[in-house]
C-alpha cells in the first residue's frame, strides 16, 4: 500500500423497515470512480464490524501479506484484508474483511497498485 491510507467506509441503508450498514472502499482506477463492496468473513462479523467502527463512518484498511507453498512447490502469494480503528484510550479494534464479489476483489487489487 506504499503508506497510502485507504479507508473502509460505511453508509446506512433501509430494508424491510430496518436500518443496516453497507461497507465499501471508494477510489479511482484509470480515471474511473469505483466502489468496492466489502463483507465480513461470516454473518456474525457484522456485529464485530459495528464494534470496530464505533460511532465513526470510516476506518482504516489493513493488509497482511501471505505466502503459501502447495504440494507441488508452487508459491501462492496474496493479502488478507482487515479494518482497524483505535479509540481515544489507544485500544485497537480489528476485524477481517473480504471483497464481496470477484469483481470487487479485482477492483481492490487495482486500487492497491
Amino acid at each position: 500500500m506504499e503508506n497510502k491510507k485507504i479507508l473502509v467506509e460505511r453508509e446506512v441503508y433501509e430494508q424491510d423497515d430496518k436500518e443496516y450498514f453497507s461497507y465499501f472502499i471508494k477510489g479511482v482506477v484509470r480515471g474511473k470512480e469505483v466502489r468496492v463492496l466489502i463483507t465480513p468473513p461470516d454473518k456474525g462479523g457484522y456485529t464485530v464490524l459495528d464494534i470496530v467502527f464505533g460511532n465513526a463512518m470510516s476506518a482504516e484498511l489493513t493488509l497482511t501479506p501471505y505466502e503459501i507453498k502447495d504440494d507441488s512447490g508452487k508459491v501462492l502469494k496474496g493479502n488478507t484484508y482487515g479494518v482497524r480503528s483505535v479509540d481515544e484510550d489507544g485500544q485497537v479494534y480489528e476485524c477481517k474483511i473480504n471483497p464481496f464479489r470477484d469483481s470487487d476483489k479485482a477492483l481492490l487489487n487495482m486500487l492497491l497498485r
